[in-house]
């Protein structure tokens, strides 16, 4: 027998076996023979055929059988192609091929299928080219595995349909379905994910779907060069001014190319992602970006360099700012020290107190002191001198205050202290 070694299907569908035989002789010599009537038997499990009949699941010489099957291809042309209808998980197992013609029985001891019945369908497969480029035109295929050509999976992708569905015969006898799409490639397409579902009837419920992703990787030539300038606008004469070129490629840009525009050509200056100058005059510069796959130009920018002061003037003008702030800082100083020094020595030759007068028991006497020195004799002895010296007059006038105010203006009274100095 000649037929795949495993198979899938989905429960619910069916599945078509695909089998082949060829003539080889029986256990007595037999011969087999495609003008006799022949017959097709699957047993289950083992080849046990006389010792164990429920192992037989289906003979087509009879009418009725254990499992719903039937041999669609013709066995007189050594094709014994089955169809296995209304699959359930519980047909999933190991079954051998018997053929019946004539006296000729055998079973092939030697060769058998493996079915395995799912409740959950097969994933589409997508196939796409190993190295995408753009400007290159490629044919995405998405395929799924089809148990049942009688009832293939319907496909559906998020690249737009421009082909029909096709059910192809594989080299081992199994089916796929496919669609497929030509499309040509660029930058954009990198990153996109295709979606591919297969979505398959079965005979009670809603279809049973499957679905796979894949993301494109395409690789493009630099897009989107352009150049950037720090500081921006104008600058002063001396300034260092930074040139940035930024690229998007795939694979990445490999090098970076700086030329600046005269009337006699545009000429190279430097190369790097960065390009740091001294601003002496203005102009236009532009970079170009390469990679494996190509290069791009950005577009021009123009540095303008506008009438400043030199670094030399800049340092005289900070040093001269410096002193002049030195100086005005030390006469603050020095003023403020003055003022100290004048205050430090103003002697205080008046001194007013106010004081309240002792209490007694009748009357509460209030007096104002004066403290004044008296002119000196001229006629007194220095004796008398030295003793005025130390003695110091004040003139107290004393207020009474009483229950009449007549009474306080019959006695007034000037009281005259005598304080010696310590």
């Amino acid at each position: 027998m000649t037929a795949p070694k495993q198979l899938e299907a989905l429960s619910g569908s069916c599945l078509i076996i695909p089998c082949g035989f060829k003539k080889t002789p029986g256990n007595n010599g037999e011969k087999f023979d495609n003008n006799r009537e022949t017959f097709g038997v699957w047993i289950k499990n083992n080849t046990q055929y006389f010792e164990n009949p429920n192992n037989v699941i289906f003979n087509s010489s009879k009418k009725e059988n254990i499992y719903p099957m039937k041999i669609i291809g013709n066995l007189r042309q050594k094709n014994c192609t089955t169809l296995f209808s209304n699959l359930t998980t519980k047909h999933t197992e190991r079954y051998y091929f018997r053929i019946e013609d004539g006296e000729f029985k055998v079973v092939d001891r030697c060769n058998f299928i493996e079915i395995n019945i799912q409740d959950s369908p097969q994933s589409p497969s997508i196939e796409i080219p190993a190295d995408l480029k753009e400007k290159t035109s490629v044919s995405i295929t998405c395929s799924a595995p089809t148990p049942c050509p009688h009832s293939p999976p319907e496909l559906t992708w998020n690249l737009q349909a421009d082909s029909q569905r096709q059910t192809e015969t594989n080299t081992d006898g199994s089916f796929t379905t496919k669609i497929q799409k030509t499309i040509t490639l660029s930058d954009t397409h990198d990153g996109f994910t295709i979606r591919c579902s297969a979505r398959y009837p079965v005979n009670e419920g809603q279809p049973k779907t499957a679905e796979t992703l894949k993301t494109l990787n395409v690789s493009y030539a630099p897009k989107n060069t352009s150049v950037s300038i720090s500081p921006s606008g104008s600058v002063s004469v001396g300034i260092w001014v930074n040139l940035t070129c930024s690229s998007r490629a795939k694979p990445a840009v490999i090098n970076f190319i700086w030329f600046r525009r005269s009337k006699d050509g545009d000429q190279k200056v430097a190369e790097g992602e960065s390009y740091s100058l001294n601003a002496t005059e203005g102009g236009a510069y532009y970079c170009m970006a390469t990679n494996d796959l190509g290069n791009q130009t950005s577009g021009k920018i123009n540095l303008t360099v506008g009438a400043g002061i030199d670094n030399s003037k800049k340092i005289i003008f900070g040093v001269a700012a410096v002193i002049l702030i030195l100086i005005l800082l030390i006469i603050c100083i020095w003023c403020f020290r003055k003022i100290q020094q004048q205050q430090q020595q103003q002697p205080a030759f008046e001194l007013d107190l106010q004081s309240p007068a002792p209490k007694t028991e009748d009357n509460l006497h209030y007096g104002e002191l004066n403290f004044k020195k008296r002119a000196e004799d001229s006629s007194a002895s220095p004796q008398d001198r030295s003793r005025q010296e130390d003695t110091v007059y004040a003139d107290v006038k004393v207020s009474q205050s009483g229950n009449s105010s007549t009474e306080a203006a019959e006695k007034p009274e000037d009281v005259y202290a005598q304080v010696k100095k310590k």
